[in-house]
């Protein structure tokens, strides 16, 4: 019986070869891999000033949310979903990786400078709810029109 999955072992899963993504991820020096969205996630992207909130919105109704990436500029934020939803979000502004795409994904744990996790996966597989995250979006949203 094996034990549960690290987040790196996670994230090379979706990866054709797990070891040599591994391999070559952590001997990369700008610590960042380019790894498929559609089979264990898809992700969605929003800005980053509807994005910030969003999150706090998710992390007060939510004891932890799925994955979260941020760009290095902070100008969009990734939530990590369950694959499939890519291709059914109707969202104006919100983008989305799915199926045959591909994301910068950073190494977890280790700093970079392209893109960096707010909410580093744990390896379990935890994914945000897609419904739970709309009506965070929405909740959001109406904070910022208050603003």
């Amino acid at each position: 019986m094996t034990g549960p999955k690290t987040a790196l072992e996670w994230l090379v899963s979706v990866t054709p070869d797990p070891e040599a993504c591994r391999w070559e991820w952590e001997r990369n020096p700008l610590g960042v891999a380019l790894l498929p969205a559609g089979k264990a996630w898809d992700v969605l992207i929003l800005p980053g000033d509807l994005g910030y909130p969003t999150l706090d919105v998710l992390t007060r109704i939510l004891d932890r949310p799925g994955p979260v990436l941020v760009d290095f500029g902070d100008n969009r934020v990734g939530f990590f979903v369950p694959p499939g939803t890519a291709a059914r979000w109707l969202g104006t502004g919100i983008r989305s990786a799915g199926h045959g795409t591909w994301i910068v994904v950073p190494y977890p744990g280790r700093a970079t400078r392209a893109v960096r996790w707010l909410v580093p996966p744990d390896g379990s597989g935890l994914l945000t709810d897609p419904a739970l995250l709309e009506l965070a979006m929405h909740e959001a949203a109406v904070g910022l029109a208050d603003d």
